[in-house]
């Protein structure tokens, strides 16, 4: 356990990055709780409403971390990506969490069932879509804290999460769409066929 707070005391980006998940997290929940227990409306929309917010508190502190005087760090580099990936994922987090509590708490139609063949390409296609765009905001955090800091050694390891981004695609591909579509479970005929 103190191996975990030298950690952080050691990198307070983590620290900030660990709080930013563990509030979008307690928001969602706050929210719906407040909606679907509580039945106030509007304290949820607000709750929910917190969610981006967190986002650029994150981004707020790491820019400032950087900009007084902080060498950029593997973490400091996480921030942009943890920023791109809850722009794009977490309004459909959301709305993943919203369906199963409705249904759970407050009466609501029950989770749509998995989608299977086709359907089921077309939407690793669309998350591996989602996956290019996160990694897209994140390489603009990233490029804009480099040239914002412009100090070029203390900015350097910044550099390094460019390619992780693309490996991090390349593998999301492979495993999602390229994986589905090769799959012989995705051919609806087949799908059919196994049916009869």
């Amino acid at each position: 356990m103190n191996k975990i707070w030298d950690f952080f005391a050691e990198n307070p980006m983590a620290a900030v990055i660990a709080a930013g998940e563990i509030g979008f997290w307690v928001a969602i929940g706050a929210g719906l709780l407040a909606r679907y227990l509580l039945r106030l409306k509007r304290t949820s929309t607000v709750l929910l409403a917190l969610t981006p917010v967190i986002d650029i508190v994150v981004l707020v502190a790491t820019v400032l971390d950087l900009q007084g005087g902080g060498k950029a760090n593997f973490v400091h580099g996480l921030a942009a990506v943890y920023l791109g990936f809850s722009v794009v994922f977490g309004p459909s987090m959301i709305r993943w969490a919203d369906v199963r509590f409705a249904h759970r708490f407050a009466g609501g139609p029950p989770p749509p069932p998995k989608p299977r063949g086709r359907e089921k390409a077309r939407v690793e296609w669309r998350e591996w879509g989602k996956c290019v765009l996160a990694c897209g905001i994140a390489a603009a955090v990233l490029l804009g804290l480099i040239f914002l800091v412009g100090d070029g050694e203390q900015v350097a390891p910044l550099w390094g999460w460019l390619p992780r981004l693309g490996v991090a695609t390349a593998i999301w591909f492979a495993t999602g769409p390229l994986w589905q579509e090769l799959s012989p479970k995705n051919d609806d005929r087949v799908s059919e066929g196994t049916r009869r």
